[in-house]
């Protein structure tokens, strides 16, 4: 796989959550909820929120740097649950039916600020990516060290196309299968492994502009 050893380690920093949700005891409680929530106690819904905010964060963390574009993807996301919720069928948890649209959310982002978020590479230097190499031994300074590998693993991901972007943070950074990734995404599992496929070799062109002859 392209995005391994250190850099893969730098990359699982965008997972941190600083939102901590509040669990609900079980997942049938969970369910009287939703039944709740669509019989017209909309309040309930906040209780939905406070339970996965953590996890929905963190995956909006994954596609966007800055906090406040974060909270914008948050705040679509839930107001896309909250349409659609009457599309929830409770055959499955419900955070994986809230999962998917964050994902599909998260992509549309993407999509939308592409041009936006190209990262310039004529500034990135081979020496950059020495950090990957010691991030985590120096403790004297592993937390700039960490900073700076997450901030060198973003403008590497910012550079790629939006469907290269998402395959390779589902599939290299959380170990997703073919078969988990077309689930979340809506793809065939054909079209994931083109794009998977298209994604390496965009990023081994990006990692060759910098010279970078160890990827």
């Amino acid at each position: 796989m392209l995005l391994t050893g250190n850099l893969l380690q730098a990359s699982v920093l965008f997972s941190e959550m600083t939102h901590l949700g509040t669990p609900l005891s079980d997942r049938s409680s969970e369910e009287a909820l939703i039944s709740d929530i669509l019989g017209g106690n909309t309040a309930g819904f906040e209780s939905l929120i406070r339970t996965y905010q953590g996890r929905v964060f963190a995956t909006a963390r994954k596609y966007a740097r800055k906090e406040s574009e974060v909270e914008d993807i948050v705040q679509e996301i839930f107001i896309k649950a909250f349409r659609k919720l009457d599309t929830y069928r409770m055959d499955a948890p419900f955070e994986h039916w809230l999962i998917k649209i964050a994902i599909r959310t998260c992509y549309d982002y993407l999509r939308k600020h592409q041009r936006s978020r190209m990262a310039s590479f004529t500034d990135i230097q081979k020496e950059d990516f020495d950090l990957l190499e010691v991030c985590g031994e120096d403790e004297t300074d592993a937390r700039h060290q960490r900073e700076a590998a997450k901030a060198l693993v973003h403008n590497l991901l910012d550079a790629l196309k939006p469907a290269s972007r998402l395959v390779l943070t589902l599939q290299e950074i959380e170990g997703k299968s073919v078969k988990e990734i077309a689930q979340l995404t809506g793809w065939s599992t054909a079209l994931v492994k083109v794009r998977a496929f298209r994604a390496r070799k965009e990023m081994r062109k990006l990692l060759e502009k910098i010279n970078l002859d160890a990827y």
